[in-house]
């Protein structure tokens, strides 16, 4: 048996079951998070770190912009490659300039900034955008970027030093219970764990705790491709690189009043056939991530989505970005799959006599919206009885 008990474990070191430490840790409790990789290495890692409140509905879009205070608020006191250069939006049509026109009005009325750039002032500030496929553009400064590979064990090496946050990795969670009014959380090697509340952010794994209840949940699995291209020092991308795909796609524009009839155009059948759209993001490292793809399956089929990389898949994607950008070279220097798990309702969530917490499928909007959901959700779990409850253990 593990000596010390907790105000709460989290099972699950992305960036979900991070930032809920971070917020947890905030209030004063004790916290133990645990991770079966020796760091964090699924969805978490495996993405553009694109923080983007912009491409999201409510209530995504406010959980995002709360994102944004958190991740400067570590940022200033800590180095967790936070970069605050903005996102830029490129409409390659008339329809889909009508639509961040729409969008952009939206955000006014939000007061949210925005600011709708012409042609020339695109062409201007987004180095390598090739004349023939801008229209316009929208562009907003506050949004950020991130090195996704690094990102969240900074910020898990933070809470360490900072709070006294208690990390384990390479620990296998097998077994979740309540005993005795307490949380019983049980590893691979029969190590025991024990705490008030047990908060389980378990990404796209769905086979060891609970897999009854998460074969029912109506989660799906979504299996991405994407790429790195080897430095381009030459190139200078500011910021986060959105396209007219990723107009057609991202659920903020589903408000637009043009959403529907834009929908139906359907300039690409192939590319949405495999929801392509195409991202750019320029690392510190000067290398640019590009993607991405989307195929689902349920929770029952996972198997379904081959581990494979698609190298046709790849190819439309080269073939797409190659009439957005004219880089000097398109040669990769690495590809790679990544997988998510993305729920109806935005999220799935799941309690068990108010003590364990179930949240994951919250889909790929992680990066952008984790944060401040965690946060909403940790004060909803912790309310005005939080005070009393931190008497009940002796450390």
């Amino acid at each position: 048996m593990y000596s010390k008990k907790y105000h709460l474990i989290i099972i699950g070191g992305g960036a979900l079951g991070t930032f809920h430490a971070y917020h947890a840790l905030k209030k004063g409790l004790s916290v133990l998070l645990i991770e079966k990789d020796n760091t964090p290495s699924s969805a978490s890692v495996r993405n553009f770190g694109q923080v983007v409140p912009s491409g999201q509905e409510e209530p995504w879009w406010k959980y995002g912009k709360i994102g944004l205070e958190v991740y400067k608020e570590i940022q200033r006191k800590t180095n967790i490659t936070v970069r605050e250069n903005g996102a830029t939006y490129i409409a390659s049509n008339e329809g889909e300039w009508q639509l961040i026109n729409e969008l952009h009005q939206i955000y006014q009325e939000k007061e949210y900034a925005s600011y709708l750039l012409d042609k020339e002032e695109c062409l201007a500030k987004i180095d390598r955008l090739k004349e023939s496929y801008c229209v316009g553009g929208l562009y907003f400064p506050q949004e950020l970027t991130v090195e996704p590979r690094e990102m969240i064990q900074k910020v898990i090496d933070f809470l360490i030093h900072d709070y006294h946050l208690d990390f384990l990795h390479t620990t296998l969670v097998k077994h979740c219970d309540i005993q005795d009014g307490l949380c019983e959380v049980i590893d691979s090697k029969g190590q025991k764990y024990t705490a008030e509340k047990v908060i389980i952010c378990n990404g796209s794994e769905f086979k060891i705790l609970f897999p009854e209840l998460f074969a029912n949940s109506g989660i799906k699995l979504c299996k991405l491709q994407m790429m790195r291209t080897v430095p381009m020092p030459e190139v200078n991308l500011q910021g986060a690189i959105l396209t007219g795909l990723t107009i057609r796609r991202y659920e903020a524009f589903h408000a637009c009043p043009s959403y529907e009839k834009v929908l139906a155009e359907n300039p690409k059948p192939e590319l949405q056939r495999y929801g392509i759209h195409i991202l750019f993001k320029q690392g510190i490292d000067s290398s640019i991530i590009i993607g991405d793809t989307h195929e689902y399956a349920g929770v029952k089929d996972t198997e379904s989505l081959d581990f494979g990389i698609n190298t046709y898949l790849n190819d439309l994607m080269i073939d797409e970005a190659k009439q957005i950008l004219d880089l000097p070279t398109w040669q990769m220097q690495s590809y790679w799959v990544g997988y998510y798990a993305s729920h109806p309702e935005g999220i799935f969530e799941h309690t068990i006599s108010d003590k364990i917490f179930i949240c994951t499928g919250i889909g790929g909007k992680g990066m952008t919206t984790s944060a401040g959901y965690a946060q909403m959700r940790i004060e909803a779990i912790y309310d005005t009885k939080f005070a009393q409850s931190q008497t009940k253990f002796l450390f």
